[in-house]
């Protein structure tokens, strides 16, 4: 499981250091893809093969499948780790995610997400006020 919340900085060759609480379990290899929300997913292997597993049982005949399913292969690409523990962003997923020099690994149980420190920060200010409501709407806390 991957929780938590990390600040990293990204060089000029779009290189960021992994944190050490996610290093062993994303492993040496990865895949990171276009999230929902501009931020990126990043998941371990395995994790990543049920998730393809499950997409590949939706019906490539639904509009919405299909586009889903391009919008979240067409970005994805396969990650590793350096000596130094960093992991090279691909420049489109930079630009989809809008990433400069502050960014934030944030752990989501199963994935991982990387997201621009400056859009994370809004998007907390502009979610908090509404998480109340969707834990009543989705769970019973009982």
């Amino acid at each position: 499981m991957f929780i938590g919340e990390f600040e990293h900085h990204m060089d000029d060759k779009g290189r960021l250091v992994v944190p050490a609480a996610f290093r062993e379990k994303l492993s040496d290899d990865f895949i990171i893809t276009r999230g929902l929300d501009t931020c990126l997913f990043v998941y371990p292997k395995e994790e990543w093969m049920r998730l393809e597993a499950k997409l590949r049982e939706l019906p490539f005949t639904k509009k919405d499948a299909r586009a889903f399913t391009r919008f979240f292969f067409s970005g994805a690409a396969e990650g590793s780790v350096d000596k130094q523990h960093r992991m090279k962003v691909p420049g489109n997923l930079q630009q989809y995610a809008g990433l400069e020099k502050e960014c934030l690994w944030i752990g989501v149980s199963s994935r991982v997400e990387i997201w621009d420190k400056h859009r994370w920060d809004t998007y907390i200010d502009t979610s908090s006020e509404v998480v109340s409501e969707l834990a009543e709407q989705l769970f019973d806390f009982e």
